[in-house]
């Protein structure tokens, strides 16, 4: 892939946060005849290539959709390796993650997963509680219309109690019932492998996001794909329904 231009001249119109599907790590392995464990390995170091570039351009937030809560539906011996990949995942990077500044946060129905999944998780949101350089979300076991239901049921619980008015109640106030409170909204989504859906992905938060599909299988997606997305970005005219 031919390298995007640079992008210093839109220096000041970076994404503040890219939200990522990735998409298509078992096409890929199928493509090379291997099982997709091999895909889903090959999709983890991607992972990393676009945590990365998002530091160096500046970009302070990117989320990415790990698993989702339709993903159980799959063979039980790939989500078991999807689990302990996460698992493995996040333990061998965790030192490497905290010394590059990065955050982590995982969002989702994490009851949903093993005991010891979610020890590891919530150690390593702990250890890099601090950190300022790039926010880093994984949704793990996240469906965002569960998301918004559990919201509306917290919301209405809260009601009931005379805590908040609901007649009062803003589009603000929604969000800080929602998983993703006290992160920005995405300025731009991603999807890879082709697939032009949003995949119960950030439904609310996604309302005014720029989309980009590519058709590039997710363990394939490297830097330049990405400075090419960003690039691209860039150039559009973000409107949010006013005239411009």
């Amino acid at each position: 892939m031919i390298l995007a231009p640079s992008i210093e001249s839109y220096q000041s119109r970076l994404p503040i946060h890219v939200a990522i599907i990735m998409d298509g790590n078992r096409r890929w392995a199928k493509a090379r005849g291997l099982p997709n464990i091999h895909g889903h390995k090959k999709g983890a170091e991607a992972v990393k290539v676009a945590t990365e570039t998002c530091i160096e351009l500046g970009i302070k937030y990117l989320t990415i959709y790990a698993f989702s809560s339709e993903n159980w539906k799959r063979p039980n011996d790939e989500v078991l390796y999807l689990m302990n990949l996460l698992q493995r995942y996040v333990s061998k990077e965790l030192n490497e993650i905290n010394e590059k500044g990065i955050k982590l946060k995982f969002i989702g129905d994490l009851k949903g997963l093993s005991s010891r999944v979610q020890k590891t998780l919530a150690n390593a949101e702990k250890k890099t509680v601090n950190n300022q350089l790039l926010t880093l979300t994984v949704a793990v076991n996240y469906g965002s219309k569960q998301e918004i239901i559990k919201a509306a049921q917290k919301l209405a619980t809260d009601a009931t109690a005379g805590i908040i008015n609901p007649n009062n109640i803003s589009e603000s106030e929604f969000e800080e019932y929602l998983h993703t409170f006290g992160t920005p909204n995405p300025d731009l989504l991603i999807r890879t492998s082709g697939e032009q859906r949003l995949s119960n992905f950030l439904l609310w938060q996604s309302a005014y996001a720029e989309l980009a599909f590519v058709e590039t299988l997710w363990p394939d997606f490297s830097k330049n794909c990405l400075v090419n997305i960003i690039t691209e970005y860039q150039k559009r005219e973000r409107r949010y329904g006013g005239a411009g």
